[in-house]
């Protein structure tokens, strides 16, 4: 009986234990089912988010089905929770759903190479277990999550080639597992956080295309595991710091695009032995290129183009087996010996090279025959603006995976190898401003890929070859400035894909202009300058995209096709200097953005056309036609004749004098064009001044009272017959971009009126005694010279003194006063794009006048933004004052001028020009300046301006007032120099700042 009771007691334990675990067994269950419905419904949502048309990757995303089985989803082994979302590479687009934060197991979320927009969610912070977070190549905006920094498991963050417009968080230091962080190609800005040096885990650092600004962190010198460092294009300063040169572990070592400044150890490459990727284009280093660099025996890449080198390339060269790139264009390599030039020699040994580039040195002697012996995989060749001599090497012909072969501007003579033909990949082929002689091989037509063909500027001879009708790849052709003769081939204008640019100007081209043919998409034709004689030929309107068509100074005849009116895009038209009749077609009346329309030095007859261009006699030069008239029909052909071909040339010029003037010395009595009922006489509007008084009164254009040369002309000093001095800017119209600049100059002063900027008295459009075009604008006359003279000391006071500190500081004022009206109070907001010491001038009272505005740009106003009325990208502007963000095509605006303005004032008040010897290793007068702002400013102040401050007793220094009007002074300076143009100061900023200092010197 005591057994059985036993018995029972222990059974009754059994039984509970049992129902203990199975109690616990359901809770777990029902736990686990909770989790993962919380996690199917994240997906959901997070499906949800997507547009329906980028959803055919996930329909197996079903909530009947576990979210286990869907498509790139992963749970974890009891399939409770979901562990990994990888859905790169399929072409989602939306937003990202914050219920993604509702994830808390995840460890893997991988959507790169996807559409995805909108802002990163901040519950991604929550997502704790994560050890991977990869959303790169998306279209994700906004800034970083600032929660971003509580993801402690993270080993991979990589957010690259998006939108995102944010700092680096100071926090980003407690991701203590971070191994790679991927941040590059969207809009970063402030300083690389030095806090990064803590991540000891760190191996991939890449920051490449942003806008970061500030110096390299010496504290990433303590990561002794980094193998890569890339943060290319941003805008990092200073010198690198040394302690870098002692991560051993390094890579890929990518610093171009940025403005770092000072030498690389020679002894790089015995720190990087590891190294494969080494990139340091566009800086400002110094000294010679580490030789120790070329023992570095799996390197592949060495990038040192646009640097400041000198010297000799360094032997070596021919250690490097596996190098695919070596660019050291743009320095200042020299050779000097015999054997300066073997080593291209030596590289015959890098049997994988791909691109080589030397360009824009200054390496002499003949290119050697063994460059036909670098590698077969050899893609692209740079040897052009360099000082080579000697002939082409045939050997060339042998490179035969060539696409790229550019030569240009050397010295090059002899004839082009027939064997150029057998480079059956090449694309471009530039042989440009040399001296090379001969004819034009037949066999460049068998190059059937290529591209780009530039043989101008050099001394060929012959007829262009037919075989070039082969070339149904190429985009752009210029064989101008040579000596070709014979016909145009019609073949090469049947070319369907050149869409660039056909020039055959200057060249003794002659024979009738062929039917055009296929040459649908060319945006520009140049014929000008030859023999060409016959007919306009009306198939030009078959170039539906062209942009600009060129046949002056030829022999053609006939009428001017009204098909030309079909050509909607036509922006210039010149066809001056030829032997056309006949009318003026009124369909010329169609082209709208026609901006230049030159017929001068034909035979036309007949009405001038009114309509659109033609009300715009500025852009319309119709001189020389001696038979055109106002009205039709014509009446009194004699007497009228003669008056309106000289109405022709005054009214174009009164044109210019009406958008020129500013406070017009003239009296303009109407607007309206007068013309005698009896006779058709037409009276000038405005006293002219014709090209003979302006010889007489530069005598002849003397040297001796030549005052300056510019970009596009001269500028002499003159003494006019009724007692005037004045300045004569007389353009060089030869000069590529001489007439926009002189309607730049017209169009920015049309309605400009203000006493800080250079009066224009007149203008002249005329011939000069070589019937050749004359054009000349006539300004008021500056005694005192310009501010250049006085910076430099070329100009002084009576008492041998410089400009005193008063004197600069009102000089500065006057200055942005005239930009604070240009950019402000102007009818039309103008950036000056060329603001410099040169261009500012001073009359007798030292006040200071603004001019020059031959690249000035008009702006519009739409809503809050400036957007230029030019599309063009070309860097505007002269070295040393150009803003950062013009180098990398962004358009002119007043940010721009700011910052030119704050050049100026930096070398008023220092007497160094930014371009300077003085400043070398990149140190630039900005940071100089800088580094002395508010510690030693007086050090980087003009000496002469410093003794002229001092008190009477020189060795008392100036007073306390005085230093604190220069460091104002230079705050603003500094303040409109800022790399990134959001956080210049504004014009009238500076404005106000700059007599707030006046004001305090004043108290003195």
């Amino acid at each position: 009986m005591a057994f059985s009771s036993q018995l029972l007691v222990h059974f009754g334990l059994l039984l509970i234990l049992l129902h203990l675990q199975l109690h616990h067994l359901f809770i777990g269950v029902s736990a686990a089912t909770l989790s993962i419905t919380t996690d199917t419904e994240a997906l959901i949502s997070f499906k949800s988010q997507l547009r329906n048309d980028t959803l055919n990757h996930l329909s197996s995303w079903n909530q009947n089905s576990s979210p286990c089985n869907w498509t790139g989803v992963q749970c974890d082994r009891l399939g409770q929770r979901v562990t990994a979302l990888e859905l790169s590479g399929l072409g989602l687009s939306g937003h990202l759903s914050p219920y993604i934060g509702n994830l808390s197991s995840l460890q893997f979320l991988q959507l790169q190479n996807n559409q995805l927009i909108g802002l990163i969610p901040d519950q991604i912070g929550n997502l704790f277990s994560l050890r991977v977070l990869n959303m790169s190549f998306n279209m994700l905006e906004g800034k970083l999550p600032s929660n971003i920094t509580h993801l402690n498991e993270l080993q991979i963050l990589d957010l690259s080639s998006n939108k995102i417009v944010s700092k680096i968080p100071e926090g980003i230091s407690s991701l203590k597992k971070l191994q790679a962080l991927k941040l590059g190609r969207n809009s970063l800005y402030g300083a690389i956080p030095a806090s990064l040096g803590n991540i000891s885990s760190l191996k991939n650092i890449s920051f490449g295309t942003n806008f970061l600004s500030g110096s390299i962190p010496s504290d990433l010198g303590r990561l002794h595991d980094l193998i890569e460092l890339d943060i290319i294009l941003n805008n990092l300063n200073g010198t690198v710091p040394p302690v870098i040169y002692n991560l051993s572990s390094l890579v890929n070592f990518a610093l171009a695009g940025n403005s770092l400044w000072g030498e690389i150890p020679q002894n790089v490459g015995h720190k990087f032995q590891k190294l494969i990727v080494f990139n340091i284009c566009f800086n400002y280093f110094t000294g010679r290129i580490p030789g120790s660099l070329h023992n570095i025996t799996n390197i592949q890449v060495i990038r040192m183009r646009s640097n400041l080198y000198e010297g000799t390339l360094p032997p070596g060269l021919g250690n490097l087996p596996f190098l695919r790139m070596y660019d050291t264009s743009y320095n200042r390599i020299v050779s000097s010996g015999v054997r300066d030039l073997d080593f291209i020699t030596s590289l015959t040994n890098s049997t994988h090279l791909k691109f080589l580039a030397i360009e824009g040195n200054m390496l002499e002697g003949e290119i050697p025959e063994t460059i036909g012996n670098l590698s077969k995989d050899l893609t692209n060749l740079y040897l052009g603006r360099n000082r080579f001599s000697g002939s082409i090497p045939t050997s060339i012909g042998r490179l035969s995976g060539l696409g790229v072969l550019n030569i240009s501007y050397n010295s090059i003579s002899g004839e082009i190898p027939h064997e150029l033909g057998q480079l059956a990949e090449l694309q471009e082929l530039s042989l440009a401003g040399n001296e090379i002689s001969g004819v034009i091989p037949d066999s460049l037509g068998n190059l059937l890929k290529l591209n780009l063909i530039d043989l101008s500027r050099n001394k060929l001879v012959g007829r262009i070859p037919t075989s070039f009708g082969n070339l149904q790849s190429l985009l752009y052709m210029d064989l101008s400035s040579n000596q070709l003769n014979e016909s145009i081939p019609m073949e090469i204008l049947n070319l369907p894909t050149l869409s660039n640019v056909l020039n055959l100007s200057m060249n003794s081209l002659s024979g009738p202009i062929p039917q055009i043919g296929r040459l649908s998409g060319v945006a520009s034709i140049d014929f000008s300058s030859n023999q060409l004689d016959g007919d306009i030929p009306s198939s030009f309107s078959n170039c539906l995209s062209l942009e600009n068509l060129f046949l002056t100074r030829n022999q053609l005849s006939g009428s001017i096709p009204k098909s030309l009116g079909e050509v909607r895009g036509l922006e210039t038209l010149d066809l001056s200097s030829n032997q056309l009749s006949g009318t003026i077609p009124v369909e010329l009346q169609n082209l709208q953005v026609l901006r230049l329309l030159n017929l001068s030095y034909n035979d036309l007859e007949g009405a001038i056309p009114s309509g659109r261009v033609f009300q715009n006699l500025s852009a319309v030069h119709l001189e020389g036609n001696g038979n055109l008239c106002l009205q039709s029909p014509c009446v009194n052909r004699g007497e009228g004749r003669r008056n309106v071909r000289h109405y022709i040339i005054v009214a174009v010029a009164v044109a210019l004098v009406l958008c020129l003037t500013i406070g017009s010395i003239l009296y303009i009595k109407s607007r309206k064009v007068k013309v005698s009922s009896s006779s058709e006489q037409l009276k000038p509007l405005a006293v002219m001044i014709s090209y003979d008084e302006l010889r007489l009164a530069t005598e002849e254009f003397n040297q001796e009272n030549l005052l300056g040369v510019g970009s596009f002309g001269s500028v002499y000093k003159g003494n006019l017959s009724y007692g005037t001095t004045v300045a004569v800017k007389v353009l060089d119209t030869l000069r590529t971009g001489s007439l926009k600049s002189f309607f730049a100059e017209c169009e920015a002063m049309k309605n400009s009126r203000h006493r800080n900027l250079v009066k224009i008295i007149t203008s002249c459009s005329s011939v000069d005694f070589k019937n050749n075009d004359f054009l000349a604008l006539v300004y008021e006359y500056q005694c005192n010279g310009s501010l250049e003279d006085w910076i430099k000391g070329k100009r002084k006071h009576a008492n041998g003194n410089g400009l005193n500190l008063m004197e600069r500081l009102n000089i500065a004022i006057d200055v942005a006063c005239a930009l604070e009206y240009l950019h402000n109070d102007s009818e039309i907001p103008v950036v000056h794009c060329d603001l410099k010491p040169s261009n500012i001038l001073l009359d007798a009272d030292l006040t200071a006048k603004v001019g020059d505005f031959g690249l000035a740009r008009l702006l519009i106003q739409r809503s809050t933004n400036q957007v230029s009325i030019s599309s063009s990208r070309v860097l505007r502007g002269s070295i040393g004052y150009i803003p950062p963000e013009y180098g990398w095509g962004e358009k002119a605006c007043t940010a721009g001028d700011v910052y030119s303005f704050g050049i100026v004032l930096l070398e008023l008040f220092s007497g160094k020009s930014p371009t300077d010897e003085f400043f070398t290793g990149g140190l630039g007068i900005r940071r100089w300046v800088h580094s002395a702002f508010k510690e030693k400013t007086m050090e980087a102040i003009d000496p002469e301006l410093v003794s002229l401050i001092s008190h009477d007793d020189p060795s008392e220094g100036p007073n306390n007032v005085q230093v604190y009007c220069v460091d104002a002074i230079l705050g603003v300076a500094i303040s409109c120099t800022a790399d990134n143009p959001d956080e210049r100061i504004g014009i009238r900023d500076a404005v106000l700042q700059l007599k707030a200092s006046r004001d305090s010197f004043e108290s003195l």
